[in-house]
């Protein structure tokens, strides 16, 4: 396996650092032994993550330090506002050989070169919250440094929490907006769809069952079938039915035309703050 043996850290210890260390162990694609975990300041949480996965978590500068210089592997997981201060904290404990990967959203390839070794391999990400249950999708691409089987680890990382797709940076921001976000989009229209049927009569825990299984099996039927959603929607369309009436009010309302737009606005959004965190970096007054 391309992780056996590599000695793994994770700056920043939240959920989504939390997700890929649960994947990762459970896959047996690397050994608790040779992970490692750093946070700022929630010690609870690194308590929390030793006691499940039997990996060593930091807790003094000392520990924290030796953890990043001796690493093969250096994830990064902190949060977008809190880069420029992240890495100057650990900056000058990386090493060119190492392979740097990270699941900060909006951080560039550009910008991460300015904060790291020259020529640092770099591996930029964006997971989505579904990866917390194994069922992520992220979207991946590499600097001009990773060599093949520097990408194959990237790869396996990833594989162990979900689907990867491997796409020009150009279009991360794209992938942020369809797959980042998107579980937010899919509750959102969960929550209509529960709240509309308690008001038409069906108990809550009903209504909330109907339609979290309605979702599960229209995902499991494009999943399964590999059909075009269109052309599942028109196989249980009937001429003048009850499904065709809710599709023509949908489209008399603009749904389409309300999705997209909002997607349009996630993927601008993640466009301005990798713009945020590239001024913080080169102009942190």
């Amino acid at each position: 396996m391309p992780l056996t043996g590599k000695s793994i850290v994770f700056i920043g210890a939240g959920s989504m650092a939390e997700a890929i260390i649960r994947g990762i162990i459970q896959q047996e694609i690397a050994q608790p032994e040779h992970v490692y975990a750093i946070n700022r300041s929630n010690v609870e949480q690194l308590a929390a993550l030793k006691e499940r996965y039997g990996i060593h978590c930091a807790f003094e500068a000392s520990e924290k330090e030796e953890y990043i210089r001796r690493a093969d592997i250096v994830v990064v997981a902190m949060k977008p506002k809190d880069v420029r201060q992240a890495f100057a904290g650990f900056s000058n404990l990386l090493r060119p050989e190492q392979l740097l990967v990270s699941v900060v959203a909006g951080l560039s390839l550009d910008t991460i070169s300015l904060l790291v070794p020259e020529g640092m391999p770099v591996v930029r990400t964006m997971p989505n919250t579904s990866s917390t249950i194994g069922l992520g999708a992220t979207g991946l691409c590499y600097s001009a440094g990773v060599s093949a089987s520097l990408q194959n680890m990237a790869l396996a990382m990833f594989n162990a929490i979900g689907e990867v797709s491997v796409v020009p940076e150009a279009l991360m921001n794209m992938v942020n907006g369809i797959s980042g976000s998107g579980p937010a989009y899919v509750y959102y229209f969960m929550e209509a769809m529960i709240a509309h049927g308690i008001e038409g009569g069906l108990a809550p825990e009903l209504s909330r069952n109907l339609t979290v299984q309605t979702v599960l099996g229209a995902a499991a039927m494009v999943k399964a079938t590999q059909e075009n959603p269109a052309d599942l929607r028109r196989k249980v369309t009937s001429p003048n039915g009850t499904t065709q009436a809710a599709i023509e009010e949908f489209e008399r309302q603009g749904l389409s035309r309300i999705i997209s737009s909002g997607i349009t606005r996630c993927v601008e959004r993640a466009a301005e703050i990798g713009t945020q965190i590239s001024k913080d970096v080169k102009d942190p007054q």
